[in-house]
């Protein structure tokens, strides 16, 4: 990338993305001691919560929205080939999210705000948490703003040509978020803050879990696009071939979007205040989106089986042999699939009514997040800042046999701390508490698999440091002559000369999800305004 403002702009984002990210990581490995009960000098339930808290917002909020901006800065200039739409808006939008995490942090690191990252009242944390996150969300508004602007424009520009591939995934999460944000930002505007600064005495706990199951489901999709626009326009090209089909690809993601949204309810099977009809509702619309998830699997499996068969796979499954395993993308690629399939599983588990009662509250949940968010998605932001550091620096990468090393062990580490989490959730091991140290027979059995997990925890950690090195090591190190760094997206095996109006823009999507939002959310959230409810009063810091 030859456009300096761009470059500093995206590395701002990244950066900020990946400080989030590893002092995260080190909170994590605390969090997985201090809850085994193995070092009773590390037994503090405040100091366990706050940092529980702290760890989520971090990892569930700040790294992945700057890193979805920072990418989609990268994406838009260099897939648009044109700068970056009123980059001062850009700078205050950077600027307003960055003051928002600041702020946010201050109730976070000093206890105020332990309410974890799904912050469900009637717990209340401090009022300069939620008005924190309100302006990170707000900036990100800004973002989405700048790339459906870019998108349309282009549009307008270039009348009839199909939009690049990776501005449409682009766009397609820029959408995804103004509609899913909406539902969290009305439960803090609303309710959270006026309640945790006094201005009202009660809350409808009901209608703020409503609310922010609105948000809850739909904003794993937000993180994970960016994860499958690497899959359908970096990873082919890596591998040496081609995209098995760019038309298939529009498809799964307008799918993905659409159907993301109005499935909140999964995350409600346990809770009284939604019938259950609007619950199987919104269960089935939760296997519907299962449907892109695999088609993407399928797509990347066929572009990566092409190129191995063009560098001369034989057989069934010759061509595995023969992909670039030392190219970091496909080999995080090939990592971030097989966690998929199981994190799929979990998926699967989760949102069937009778299994999820099983594992609901259990340590079985945490397990499937982090194996999917932890594993699958952060795994692919790894090897996307491997590819876009040296372009975004002018620099080439610092070692790709280091790097290759800790894409490797970031999944062992995963795969070993996430496998007991999921059998102590079978265990019955409870979520959501500080310790598990119950001085009986059943949680005896518990304590090989915490065990298991603190040795994975610090294989992650090891794994999250040497990330970090890497890229200062990159950036620091001095400019190498004539290193002039491209960004190549991969081409569809068939060239698309033309695509039909659905697969080449939003407006009748964005209606398409307007009825379905309607139908899914209207009814449920409007009860609380014709039914007699009960408020509760405020508890917290």
């Amino acid at each position: 990338m030859n456009d300096h403002a761009t470059r500093k702009l995206a590395l701002s984002h990244l950066w900020v993305a990946f400080a989030a990210f590893i002092l995260a990581c080190f909170m994590g490995e605390y969090q997985v001691l201090e809850r085994s009960g193995f070092i009773p000098a590390l037994d503090s339930a405040p100091v366990y919560f706050a940092s529980v808290s702290t760890h989520g917002v971090l990892m569930a909020f700040v790294l992945t929205t700057f890193f979805i901006m920072g990418f989609g800065y990268v994406i838009a200039a260099s897939s648009l080939k044109q700068p970056i739409w009123n980059m001062r808006l850009a700078w205050g939008g950077f600027g307003l999210a960055l003051f928002g995490v600041v702020l946010a942090a201050v109730p976070l690191l000093t206890g105020n705000a332990s309410v974890l990252y799904t912050f469900y009242p009637p717990i209340v944390a401090h009022a300069a948490f939620y008005i924190g996150a309100t302006l990170l969300v707000v900036g990100s508004w800004v973002w989405c703003v700048i790339m459906l602007v870019m998108f349309s424009q282009w549009k307008q520009n270039n009348p009839g040509l199909p939009v690049p591939l990776a501005m449409f995934a682009t766009a397609a999460n820029a959408l995804l978020w103004l509609w899913t944000s909406a539902g969290v930002a009305l439960e803090v505007l609303f309710q959270l803050i006026p309640l945790s600064l006094g201005w009202i005495d009660t809350i409808d706990p009901g209608l703020a879990r409503t609310l922010f199951a609105w948000t809850l489901h739909p904003i794993v999709y937000f993180w994970l696009i960016p994860a499958y626009t690497a899959f359908y326009v970096f990873v082919p090209k890596q591998a040496g071939g081609f995209l098995f089909s760019d038309e298939v690809a529009r498809a799964a993601l307008i799918v993905l979007v659409v159907f993301a949204l109005p499935i909140g309810f999964h995350h409600l099977y346990m809770d009284p205040e939604q019938a259950a009809g609007w619950k199987l509702l919104h269960g089935i619309g939760t296997f519907v989106v299962a449907i892109p998830t695999l088609v993407t699997g399928f797509t990347v499996i066929a572009s990566l089986e092409i190129a191995g068969r063009l560098r001369g796979g034989q057989g069934l499954f010759g061509w595995i042999i023969t992909l670039p395993w030392t190219n970091t993308m496909v080999l995080a690629v090939i990592l971030a699939l097989l966690m998929l399939i199981f994190g799929g599983f979990g998926g699967i588990v989760n949102a069937s009514y009778a299994m999820n009662a099983m594992v609901h509250n259990t340590a079985w949940v945490p397990g499937h997040f982090h194996l999917i968010f932890g594993g699958t998605t952060i795994i692919i932001y790894f090897a996307v800042a491997y590819y876009l550091w040296p372009m975004l620096t002018g620099k080439p990468l610092f070692s790709n046999a280091m790097a290759l090393t800790q894409l490797w062990t970031w999944f062992i580490g995963m795969v070993i701390l996430t496998t007991p989490w999921h059998i102590l959730g079978l265990l019955g091991q409870p979520r959501r508490i500080s310790s598990v140290v119950y001085n009986n027979l059943l949680t005896l059995a518990w304590e090989p698999y915490e065990l298991a997990m603190i040795f994975g925890g610090f294989v992650l950690l090891g794994s999250a440091c040497l990330f970090i090195v890497i890229l200062v090591k990159t950036q620091l190190q001095p400019s190498a002559d004539a290193f002039e760094p491209v960004i190549e997206y991969a081409e569809p095996i068939r060239p698309v000369m033309a695509l039909p109006e659905y697969l080449n823009d939003f407006k009748l999507w964005n209606k398409v999800i307007a009825v379905l939002m309607a139908i899914s959310f209207g009814v449920p959230i409007l009860q609380f305004f014709f039914i007699e409810t009960f408020g509760s009063s405020a508890w917290g810091y």
